[in-house]
């Protein structure tokens, strides 16, 4: 021990002076020998007295405040004190690194999209984050120490909770709100309960959407197989006059283009779901759109309808033609089918105060009832499901058009009143319309490029 060592030889040197300073004053006053005591006694008591000074000034740096620098003296003190500086400051720092990832760990669960509930072995809640409050429909503050039970009053939870068996989860909707909720409890500590909760209203109703999908498409397709087959059978069956076998043979060309219509519609609809947002640097002249859509709906028409279409700009559209087509052809097909002989369809282009533009849709036919008007984009939704097959539509159009508006970044309105007809309306937004004095502009441009 160094320190023990260094401190031996200081008091040996200190009794050492004391005694030869002892000694010479002894001389001078003729006793030696108690010279030579008192001087080495006097040099002790001084050494004494200097570690004294210096063990006060540490206790009162102890017993005062620690975050002031420590006494600076030489000798063992002045080491002690140093030591314990730094073992305290070390000691504040892992503190404060501790404090720190503690607080970036709550500020994590804070922020967390899962709900995350700490209750007590009664059950009472020690702390919640924001997202278990939504969940629940707690007060993070007015509800804490409060039984969860009590406040959350779902039996399905209650007894989830009660049971005391979390080997799976609990799904259960809130009461009063149209929210489902995956709860899953595990616990820790001194039989303390973790819970968690976690929103899957959304996943919910994308399944159940999934299932109607499936559900739909099988029931589409399975009728006109059934009629199908009965028509084979019936071909292979019995003996048909000519006249017979080429209505049998008529019916089952109608069931089969009506499948691979729906096939068709179904692709279409993937196609949009799985790829890219159209660029707008493909530009398509508006007429031109309106003039192919025109010549289909007056074929499909066969001259029952009388038809209006004002479209004579020169603006150019930008997008993907072919779904803009698509779109617009899928609006004046379905008005088609539902306007009965003799009504009126028209289909206008004009502009918008905001620099965009609306493609309307009109027609006199029976009109929506305003209950299915927020619906009739569902896929497979029908208002009327024996008319709609009667007419040979999919359930599958405005889908199609909800889809293709959307990844163009515009917005389709419907508007319809029972026995007065209805409207559809594209708003297209400023960034794929080109007036028709830009598109004249660019013209010129390309056609010395080529």
């Amino acid at each position: 021990m160094p320190w023990l060592l260094s401190r031996v030889l200081l008091y040996v040197v200190c009794v050492l002076v004391g005694a030869g300073i002892g000694a010479v004053v002894g001389d001078i006053a003729r006793m030696p020998q108690v010279g030579v005591a008192a001087g080495a006694a006097v040099a002790v008591a001084l050494r004494v007295l200097v570690d004294e000074l210096r063990t006060h000034r540490l206790v009162q740096w102890l017993r005062g405040d620690l975050a002031r620098e420590a006494p600076r003296t030489r000798g063992i003190w002045g080491e002690i004190a140093y030591r314990i500086e730094r073992t305290m400051r070390q000691r504040d720092q892992a503190l404060s690194q501790e404090q720190e990832g503690f607080a970036q760990f709550m500020s994590a669960i804070e922020a967390s999209p899962n709900g995350v509930l700490l209750l007590d072995q009664a059950d009472q809640i020690q702390w919640l984050n924001p997202m278990a409050a939504l969940h629940f429909g707690l007060d993070p503050a007015r509800d804490r120490l409060q039984r969860v039970t009590n406040l959350v009053r779902a039996p399905i939870f209650v007894a989830y909770l009660q049971a005391g068996v979390f080997d799976d989860p609990v799904v259960f909707s809130t009461p009063g709100r149209d929210t489902t909720l995956s709860v899953i409890v595990s616990r820790y500590g001194d039989d303390m309960r973790l819970v968690l909760s976690q929103d899957i209203t959304e996943r919910e109703r994308t399944e159940a959407m999934r299932r109607d999908f499936v559900a739909n498409v099988s029931h589409e397709i399975r009728t006109p197989l059934t009629v199908l087959a009965g028509f084979v059978e019936t071909i292979a069956t019995l003996p048909l006059t000519d006249v017979e076998r080429e209505r049998v043979l008529g019916l089952m060309q109608q069931q089969t283009s009506r499948m691979t219509t729906l096939v068709e519609d179904l692709l279409t609809l993937a196609k949009l779901e799985g790829s890219p947002r159209p660029p707008a640097d493909r530009w398509t002249p508006v007429a031109r759109l309106f003039n192919q859509v025109e010549s289909e709906a007056r074929g499909l028409s066969a001259g029952r309808h009388a038809f209006r279409f004002a479209v004579t700009s020169e603006d150019e559209i930008a997008g993907n033609d072919s779904e803009w087509t698509s779109a617009v052809a899928n609006l004046v097909s379905n008005a088609v089918r539902y306007t009965p002989a003799g009504g009126t369809i028209s289909v206008g282009w004009t502009h918008r105060a905001d620099g965009g533009a609306e493609i309307e849709v009109r027609d006199t036919g029976p009109g929506i009832a305003r209950e299915h008007i927020g619906r009739l984009t569902e896929r497979f939704y029908r208002v009327d499901g024996s008319r709609s097959r009667d007419t040979g539509g999919t359930g599958l159009g405005l889908s199609i058009v909800k889809h293709v508006v959307q990844r163009h970044g515009g917005e389709l309105d419907i508007q319809s009143e029972l026995g007065r007809g209805s409207t559809f309306r594209i708003g297209v937004p400023a960034s794929r319309v080109r007036p028709a004095a830009a598109a004249r502009a660019v013209v010129p441009e390309s056609s010395e490029a080529r």
